[in-house]
C-alpha cells in the first residue's frame, strides 16, 4: 500500500505529459533572435504547425516576458504582455503588443514601441484542445540604435566593377528608416544614385540592406566609405559604419633612388632604393637589372658591396600581382683598397716562444695606389707599416692582429688573425686555500697554478723531503689536515714542451684546542711523576748513605774509629768546676795545649806502637765497664778557646766530647740532643 500511492501519482503525471505534449508534435518557425532598440518596434514573423491528426484550432495565446517554469505549480510564470482566447478579437492598434496571426498557422506578433525592459526572451504559450506548447523567442533590445555592417566583396580591383552591401539586422513595417552612402573625397555624392535598398522580413532573416555598385580607381584606395542609418521622420542620423576602401592596383610612380649622399667609390657600399607612390596589395618583390642580369629580392633596397668602376646603368621594377619599371640610373664609381688580409711569412708552421715571427699586410687592389698600413692588437693600435716583426716572440705577444689599409677614398680592415705562441709551463706556484696556516682537522687545498700553451698534461706533487706523493691532479686535497702535513710542498707541471717545478710553499698546521689540552694534561702528569720519583730517590739515597756510613764505622772498628758526641750542659758553679785538663791560651806564644785522650783497653785490644804517648805513671782506668773516656774542655777566663764563637748562647756552658770506643759489640743507642762526629785515624 505504501508503494502504490507514489506509483499512481507518477503514472498520472506521465499521462498528463503525454496528453498535453507528446500526444502532438508542434513545429514553430521564427527568427532565432530579433534585434531592436528603445523606442523602435519589433516585428516577429512566426508560423506554427501541429501534427496531431486533428485539425483543432488555436484556443488560447499568451505572450510572456522572461518567463520561468515553476516545478511546484507545474505552470509558467512571468509578465504577461498579451493574452487572447476564443472568440478572437481583432488587433487593437492602441495596444503595444499585437497578435497578427490566426488560429491555424500564423503566430506573427508586432510590438510597438519596444522597450529596453523587453530585452531577454519572450514566451509564446499556445494551447489547443488537447495540446499545449511554449515557444521561446530571443529578443535583443539595445538602448541605442543598432550598428550597421558593411559587407565587402572578396577583392576590389582598379577599373573592375564592385558591389558593397550595408546591412542592418532590423526591419519593422511602418518604421521609416533609410540607408545612405558617402565616400571621402566625393563631395558631390555621386554614389547615391548607384545604391539600391532591399528589405527582408521572413521567419529566417529580418534585415534592411543597401547595395552599392561602382567601378573604383586606384586614387580611391585608402579612402573612407561610410553607410548611415537615417531617420526620415526625425531627419537625423541614428548610426553609421565606415570602412577603408581596399582597391587593388599595380605599383604607381616607380623610381630608382641612389641613397648615398656623396660620390660613389668602388669598394664603398652603394644603396639604391626602388620607390613607388602607391601599391595594393603591397609590393612583394623587386626586380633589379644589374650588370646585364636580373636579380629578384623581397626588399626595396639594393646594397652593392665592392661596386666596380665600370658598373652598368641600373633600373628596378616593383611588383605585386603586376610589375611597374622605373627609369634607369648611372653610377660613377671609385674604390678603396680591397681584399685586405694578414699573412704569416715566418715561420710557416707553429710558433714557439723565442722564434722569429714576421707578419705582412697585403691587399688585392686600390684606386688610387697610394696607401698606408696600420696594425692593431686586440683592438689597440700598435704601429704603422706593412710588416710586423718579432725577433724573439714571447707568450705576451699572442693575440688577435688586424691590419688596416687606406687611401684617399677610404680604409679597409682585415679579418683578425690569431697569433698563438707555444711555451713550456711557467709562473708555476702552489696556492694554498683557504690559507697557508690551518688548524688540524680542517681542510686544506693546494693548487698548482701555472701558465702553459699547450695546457699542462700532468701535475706531480712533492713534499718537503722531496718525496713524490704520487698525486697527479692539479689540486692536492688534505681533508682532514694533520700535524704531520706541516711542511713545504712543490708541484711539477709538464706539457709537450717541457717540465717545470714550482718553488716550495709552506703549509703550517696548528694543534687544535683539544690536542693542546690532551698534551698539557700528559705533560703535567709527567712532571708530577718526575718530581715524585726525584723526591723518593733523594730519600732513598740519603737512607742508603746513612746505612752505608753506619756499616763502614762498624767495619773499621779495628782502625780505632769512634764517635764524638757533642752535648751542651749547664755550667756548674765555679766552686764545682772540675779542673780543666787542657785549654787554649792565646797569651801563650806558639804553645798548644792538648786534651789527653785515653781509650780503655778491652780484652782483645793491644796497644799499638806509635799511638799517642801514654803516661807510664797512670794506671788503668778505674771505670772499665763503660768503655767511654771523657775529655772536658773548659773555656778559659783569660781568653777564647778554639772553635767557640763569642756571644754564643752556649758560652756559659761546658763543652765536652764523649768518645765512644767502637769495639766489638753493638753500637750504643743514640742519645737525644747529642751530635755524633765520626773520626777516623
Amino acid at each position: 500500500m505504501h508503494l502504490l500511492g507514489p506509483s499512481l501519482l507518477l503514472l498520472a503525471n506521465i499521462l498528463e505529459y503525454l496528453a498535453f505534449s507528446d500526444s502532438s508534435k508542434w513545429r514553430v518557425e521564427h527568427p532565432h533572435t530579433l534585434y531592436s532598440w528603445e523606442g523602435a518596434c519589433v516585428w516577429i514573423p512566426c508560423t506554427y504547425t501541429v501534427y496531431s491528426g486533428r485539425k483543432d484550432e488555436l484556443e488560447e495565446l499568451i505572450v510572456y516576458r522572461n518567463y520561468k517554469y515553476d516545478e511546484a505549480t507545474k505552470s509558467f510564470e512571468g509578465l504577461i504582455l498579451y493574452n487572447d482566447t476564443k472568440p478572437w478579437k481583432g488587433p487593437d492598434p492602441l495596444e503595444r503588443v499585437q497578435f497578427l496571426g490566426d488560429q491555424r498557422s500564423n503566430c506573427t506578433i508586432h510590438i510597438n514601441p519596444v522597450l529596453e525592459e523587453d530585452d531577454g526572451w519572450l514566451g509564446l504559450r499556445m494551447i489547443k484542445k488537447n495540446s499545449k506548447w511554449m515557444e521561446r523567442i530571443d529578443l535583443n533590445v539595445s538602448k541605442t540604435p543598432l550598428p550597421l555592417q558593411i559587407q565587402l566583396p572578396p577583392e576590389i580591383q582598379e577599373f573592375r566593377e564592385a558591389t558593397l552591401t550595408c546591412l542592418l539586422n532590423f526591419s519593422c513595417p511602418g518604421y521609416n528608416i533609410q540607408l545612405q552612402w558617402s565616400l571621402e573625397g566625393d563631395p558631390g555624392g555621386s554614389l547615391k544614385e548607384r545604391a539600391i535598398t532591399l528589405t527582408s522580413l521572413t521567419t529566417k532573416t529580418i534585415s534592411t540592406q543597401s547595395k552599392l555598385t561602382f567601378q573604383p580607381r586606384w586614387t580611391q584606395h585608402g579612402k573612407n566609405l561610410t553607410c548611415q542609418l537615417w531617420d526620415r521622420k526625425a531627419e537625423q542620423m541614428l548610426s553609421k559604419a565606415t570602412v577603408l576602401l581596399d582597391v587593388k592596383h599595380a605599383p604607381k610612380e616607380v623610381t630608382t633612388v641612389i641613397e648615398n649622399p656623396m660620390r660613389i667609390q668602388e669598394g664603398d657600399t652603394v644603396t639604391l632604393s626602388c620607390n613607388y607612390s602607391s601599391s595594393n596589395p603591397g609590393v612583394t618583390q623587386y626586380v633589379w637589372n644589374f650588370q646585364g642580369s636580373q636579380m629578384k629580392q623581397p626588399h626595396e633596397v639594393l646594397i652593392i658591396q665592392k661596386v666596380a668602376w665600370n658598373t652598368r646603368p641600373i633600373t628596378c621594377a616593383a611588383c605585386n600581382q603586376w610589375c611597374s619599371w622605373a627609369p634607369i640610373v648611372n653610377l660613377d664609381v671609385q674604390y678603396a683598397p680591397k681584399d685586405v688580409r694578414v699573412q704569416q711569412i715566418i715561420p710557416s708552421s707553429e710558433i714557439r716562444s723565442g722564434n722569429r715571427v714576421r707578419l705582412e699586410c697585403n691587399f688585392s687592389s686600390s684606386r688610387p695606389r697610394d696607401v698606408r698600413f696600420f696594425w692593431k692588437k686586440n683592438g689597440i693600435f700598435l704601429k704603422e707599416g706593412k710588416e710586423l716583426s718579432f725577433d724573439s716572440v714571447s707568450p705576451e705577444d699572442a693575440g688577435n692582429y688586424n691590419c688596416f689599409v687606406n687611401n684617399s677614398i677610404g680604409q679597409t680592415m682585415s679579418e683578425a688573425r690569431t697569433l698563438q705562441v707555444l711555451y713550456a709551463p711557467r709562473m708555476l706556484h702552489v696556492a694554498i686555500s683557504p690559507k697557508d696556516q690551518v688548524m688540524e682537522g680542517k681542510k686544506a687545498i693546494l693548487t698548482c697554478e701555472s701558465d702553459a700553451n699547450p695546457p699542462v698534461l700532468q701535475y706531480t706533487w712533492f713534499d718537503w723531503k722531496n718525496q713524490n706523493l704520487h698525486h697527479y691532479d692539479q689540486m692536492l686535497r688534505l681533508d682532514p689536515v694533520k700535524i704531520q702535513h706541516s711542511g713545504a710542498y712543490r708541484c711539477e707541471a709538464t706539457n709537450q714542451l717541457g717540465r717545470v717545478q714550482s718553488p716550495p710553499s709552506t703549509l703550517t698546521v696548528y694543534y687544535s684546542p683539544e690536542t693542546i689540552g690532551r698534551r698539557v694534561a700528559v705533560g703535567v702528569g709527567f712532571c708530577l711523576a718526575t718530581l715524585l720519583l726525584a723526591f723518593w730517590g733523594v730519600k732513598l739515597q740519603r737512607s742508603w748513605k746513612r746505612i752505608r756510613s753506619q756499616q763502614g764505622l762498624q767495619e773499621s772498628s779495628s782502625g780505632q774509629s769512634f764517635f764524638v758526641r757533642k752535648q751542651k750542659v749547664r755550667r756548674a758553679p765555679l766552686s764545682e768546676e772540675p779542673n780543666s785538663l787542657g785549654c787554649y791560651n792565646p797569651v801563650m806564644e806558639d804553645a798548644v795545649s792538648y786534651a789527653a785522650l785515653r781509650f780503655p783497653v778491652g780484652d782483645n785490644d793491644t796497644p799499638r806502637t806509635g799511638d799517642a804517648r801514654t803516661l807510664e805513671t797512670e794506671g788503668p782506668s778505674p771505670n772499665t765497664d763503660d768503655t767511654v773516656t771523657y775529655s772536658v774542655l773548659k773555656k778559659c777566663r783569660v781568653g777564647d778557646y778554639e772553635n767557640v764563637l763569642p756571644n754564643s748562647p752556649e758560652d756559659e756552658g761546658i763543652h765536652y766530647s764523649e768518645l765512644v770506643h767502637l769495639g766489638v759489640g753493638e753500637r750504643p743507642q743514640a742519645q737525644e740532643a747529642v751530635e755524633y762526629v765520626t773520626l777516623k785515624h
